[in-house]
C-alpha cells in the first residue's frame, strides 16, 4: 500500500512544491531568448542554432514517455532526487562548455533531469484529499507556469548583465539548494507493486486506448498550448520590429507582465472541486481565442497597442494555464496507480502540441507576419471548442468528465 494514504499535504510543502516545480521547469526554457548569443559563442552556424532548444524539448518529450511513468513503480522522493541530480550536472556541463556539441549534449540531458517537475506534480495529488485536490494542483501549477513564463525574461536579463554562462552556473546552484530542502521535507511515496518497468511501459498504450478523458484533455491542452506557443515565439519578433522597438530588456519586462495569467491555476483547481470542469474548459478556450482577436483591434504602433497586447498576453496564458490544470484535476481522480503514467502521456502528448506551435507559427510569421501566425493560434483554440462541444451530451458528460 502507498505510504501516502496516511499523509495529507500541509500548506508549507504545496508551497515548496510549487517553488520546485517553478524552477526545475524553468530550465527547459532558459535557452530559448538565448539561442542568438550562445550560437555565436560555440561556433554554431545559423542554420543548426536551432538545436540549442530542440535537444531539450527532445530529452524532456523522451523523459516524459519513458522516465515520469516510473513513477507508479519506485518510490517518488527517490526518484525526484535522481532527477535533479542529473539536471544539476547537465547544468554544470553546459556552464562550462566551450563546444557547441558538448553544450548540445548537456541541453538534452536538461530536459531528461527536469521532467522530475512532472513527478511532483501527481506526487501533490497523491498527498491530497479528494475533496481539495484540484486547488492543491492548482496551487502547484501555479509555480510550474511562473516558472516557464519567468524563464525567458529571466534569462535575457541574467545574460545582459553576466552573460550566458551565468544563466547555468546560478540554476545549478539553485537546484543543489532544491536538492538539499526536497531531500529533508518530502515524505517517501512508494507505489503499490504489480508490475515490471516493460510491463509499465506496455501498458501505456492500453491507457491512450481505454480512458477517453485522457484523450480529450490531451488534445483540449495540445490546441491550447499550441497557441501559447505561436503567441510567445513570434511576439518577441514584433516588439523588437519597427512598430515598437522594444531592446531586450523591454522585451524581458513585457514578457513579466504576461506571467500575470499564472494566477489561474489555483482559481482553475478551485473550480474543478466545484465540478464545474467543463463550462470552465469552454471560458478557457475562448480566453485563447478573444486574447489572439484582440490584437487585431488596433493597428501595431498606435497610442494603446502594446497596452493591448500586454492585456492579450496575460489573457491568453490565464486560458492555457487554466485548462492545463482543468484536465490534471481530471485525470487526477481516475487512480493513484495510474497518475504518473496519466500525467507522462498528457503532458508528453501537449508537449508536441507545443512544439508544432513554435515551428508552423515561426514559419508562418516569416511569410506573412503577425497577421499570418496571429490565424493559426486563433484557429487552434477554436479546434480543442469544437472537439469540447462534442462532450456536452450526456453519454460523453457521465464518460470523461470529472
Amino acid at each position: 500500500m502507498s505510504s501516502s494514504h496516511s499523509l495529507t499535504l500541509p500548506g508549507w510543502l504545496a508551497l515548496l512544491l510549487a517553488l520546485a516545480c517553478g524552477l526545475i521547469a524553468a530550465n527547459v526554457y532558459y535557452s530559448q531568448p538565448l539561442v542568438g548569443p550562445i550560437s555565436v559563442d560555440l561556433g554554431l552556424p545559423p542554420a543548426e542554432a536551432g538545436l540549442i532548444v530542440t535537444v531539450t524539448q527532445i530529452g524532456y518529450g523522451l523523459g516524459l514517455l519513458f522516465l515520469v511513468p516510473i513513477g507508479d513503480l519506485v518510490e517518488n522522493r527517490r526518484l525526484v532526487l535522481s532527477l535533479l541530480g542529473v539536471c544539476i550536472l547537465a547544468l554544470m556541463l553546459a556552464a562550462v562548455a566551450r563546444d557547441a556539441s558538448v553544450f548540445l549534449a548537456a541541453s538534452f540531458l536538461i530536459g531528461i533531469g527536469a521532467v522530475g517537475v512532472q513527478v511532483l506534480v501527481p506526487y501533490a495529488a497523491h498527498l491530497s484529499p479528494v475533496e481539495i485536490r484540484g486547488r492543491v494542483v492548482g496551487n502547484v501549477m501555479s509555480g510550474l507556469m511562473l516558472g516557464i513564463m519567468l524563464a525567458r525574461p529571466a534569462a535575457s536579463l541574467v545574460t545582459h548583465l553576466f552573460g550566458w554562462h551565468a544563466v547555468y552556473v546560478i540554476s545549478a546552484i539553485l537546484m543543489i539548494v532544491l536538492g538539499g530542502v526536497l531531500r529533508m521535507a518530502l515524505p517517501r511515496r512508494v507505489p503499490e507493486a504489480g508490475m515490471d518497468y516493460r510491463a509499465l511501459v506496455a501498458s501505456m498504450w492500453d491507457l491512450v486506448r481505454t480512458v477517453p478523458v485522457l484523450r480529450r484533455r490531451a488534445l483540449y491542452q495540445a490546441c491550447l498550448f499550441a497557441a501559447f506557443s505561436v503567441f510567445w515565439t513570434t511576439i518577441p519578433l514584433v516588439l523588437a520590429g519597427p512598430a515598437f522597438n522594444l531592446s531586450q530588456a523591454g522585451i524581458a519586462a513585457f514578457a513579466f507582465a504576461g506571467a500575470a495569467g499564472a494566477v489561474a491555476a489555483p482559481v482553475a483547481g478551485r473550480i474543478a472541486d466545484r465540478g464545474w470542469t467543463l463550462p470552465a474548459s469552454a471560458l478557457a478556450m475562448m480566453a485563447v481565442a478573444v486574447a489572439f482577436l484582440s490584437t487585431h483591434l488596433i493597428s501595431f504602433g498606435a497610442p494603446g497597442s502594446l497596452a493591448l497586447l500586454v492585456v492579450a498576453g496575460i489573457v491568453l496564458d490565464f486560458g492555457c494555464t487554466a485548462n492545463l490544470v482543468l484536465g490534471q484535476r481530471a485525470l487526477f481522480v481516475l487512480g493513484g496507480e495510474l497518475r504518473s503514467r496519466l500525467n507522462g502521456l498528457f503532458m508528453a502528448t501537449f508537449f508536441l502540441g507545443g512544439a508544432f506551435g513554435s515551428a508552423v507559427g515561426a514559419w508562418l510569421y516569416s511569410r506573412g507576419g503577425w497577421t499570418a501566425a496571429s490565424w493559426l493560434g486563433l484557429a487552434l483554440p477554436l479546434v480543442a471548442f469544437g472537439y469540447l462541444a462534442t462532450e456536452f451530451t450526456a453519454v460523453d458528460r457521465e464518460r470523461v468528465t470529472a
